[in-house]
């Protein structure tokens, strides 16, 4: 599997027009096993989301898709930055497929 975890900021008083178009354009993307949006308690303007894939071939692929390419161009005016992003190798937990192996 491959993940993600990454922290975007919205332009001040813009985080719920993000997330809005996150959660619309999050629908059935092949590959992803989980993605999640989260809000910061500390920082009104920031954004968590975390991914998990199959693999990374499916996130690259996902990015070339129309629907996520109309999301991004939705999504542009309101977004401030990236502050960071994660790549992490999950190898299970509760809602995911057991790894066959940790490397």
């Amino acid at each position: 599997m491959y993940g993600l975890i990454g922290k975007m900021r919205a332009a001040r008083g813009q985080r719920d027009a993000v997330m809005d178009v996150l959660r619309e354009s999050t629908g059935a993307l092949p590959g992803c096993l989980n993605y999640i949006i989260a809000t910061d308690p500390a920082d009104a303007d920031a954004i968590w989301v975390t991914e998990v894939w199959t693999d990374q071939a499916s996130h690259k692929a996902s990015l070339q898709l129309p629907e996520v390419q109309a999301a991004i161009a939705r999504a542009r005016p309101f977004i401030a930055g990236f502050e960071f992003q994660v790549e992490t190798h999950p190898v299970g937990g509760f809602g995911l497929p057991a790894s066959e192996k940790a490397g």
